[in-house]
């Protein structure tokens, strides 16, 4: 929107923290919205400032509570729509009820689609997001979707370790495509781990194929809430004779099982953004920061510039 329009960013509850990084990088102040809730949950949201014909950029994770944040960002939207804004963007570090995106049993919904919709409805213009669970979520929206990939980020801190003898693995067959780009990228050996999921929270690690004796292992997956898959998947590769196993996740959206199996588990190390904010203290988890990746995409929609340079990775 190069016509003049003013930009202005705020930020749910969901995530202040990575909203106020986001600001720092682009050099703008986070926008003053009063965004709290009424004795019975319900939420209200008020802007405290002028937002009548601005690029206006809503900065929200619907991590846990999924449904709380969800609705936040809703009425968010309808109240920025409400304000006369002239464009509203909702920006997703984490989209949530990804993972519902196919009717893969009877009498069951596909919740992705039901949350885009509910977006559309609200008004929102377009949408940012980042490692959305499945590519197709994208062809949910009847709207822009800009779909960035935190694997830029990734490469960057591990061409800084410069480790040797690594191998890349998948922890299950479905996230093959990603491990194979991490291992084009890297120019490393490629493995999976064939796994059997015993319930929603349980997985038990069956085999697994690819070089692992006396090497360092790179697990990559886009999301874990109760890390089964990863610590499965690094207890079976310690005891073929792994070095040290560590993980790249893209969203950590641990619950207290997740947590505890991480301090007892055998993953050396889980590396992830801060695309949902969380406390970490105790865990074997470092966390890196995505907040240059998404003001540099605002920066950009907001001045009508490609952002497909963003893809790009940098001394590779």
């Amino acid at each position: 929107m190069q016509n003049g329009t003013g930009l202005k960013i705020f930020s749910g509850k969901s995530n202040q923290p990575l909203a106020q990084e986001i600001c720092n990088y682009l050099g703008v102040s986070l926008g003053d919205a009063l965004v709290t809730s009424f004795p019975d949950s319900e939420s209200f949201v008020r802007f405290n400032e002028n937002i009548r014909g601005t690029d206006v950029f809503l900065i929200q994770s619907t991590s846990s509570p999924a449904n709380h944040n969800v609705m936040e960002l809703l009425i968010m939207i309808d109240a920025a729509k409400r304000a006369s804004a002239a464009r509203v963007t909702a920006v997703l570090p984490f989209f949530g009820y990804a993972r519902q995106d196919r009717k893969d049993q009877p009498r069951v919904p596909i919740t992705s689609k039901l949350v885009a919709n509910l977006l559309v409805a609200a008004g929102v213009n377009r949408v940012l997001t980042m490692d959305l669970h499945a590519q197709q979520i994208q062809g949910f929206f009847d709207i822009p979707v800009d779909h960035l990939y935190a694997s830029p980020v990734f490469f960057e801190d591990l061409k800084s370790k410069e480790v040797d003898n690594l191998t890349i693995f998948s922890p299950d067959v479905g996230g093959m495509k990603m491990a194979n780009a991490y291992s084009e990228v890297l120019g490393c050996p490629l493995g999976f781990v064939a796994k059997r999921r015993t319930g929603a929270s349980t997985v038990e690690a069956m085999n697994l194929v690819g070089e692992v004796e006396g090497r360092e292992i790179l697990l990559v997956d886009d999301m874990t809430e109760t890390a089964g898959t990863l610590t499965a998947a690094a207890k079976l590769l310690k005891e073929r004779g792994a070095k040290r196993v560590s993980a790249i996740v893209s969203h950590c959206v641990l619950n207290e099982t997740g947590k505890e199996r991480l301090r007892k588990g055998s993953l050396d190390e889980l590396i992830t953004t801060n695309s949902v904010n969380m406390d970490n203290e105790g865990l074997p988890i470092r966390q890196l920061s995505v907040a240059s990746l998404l003001g540099e995409a605002i920066r950009r929609t907001h001045t009508d510039n490609s952002i497909s340079t963003l893809f790009e990775i940098k001394g590779f």
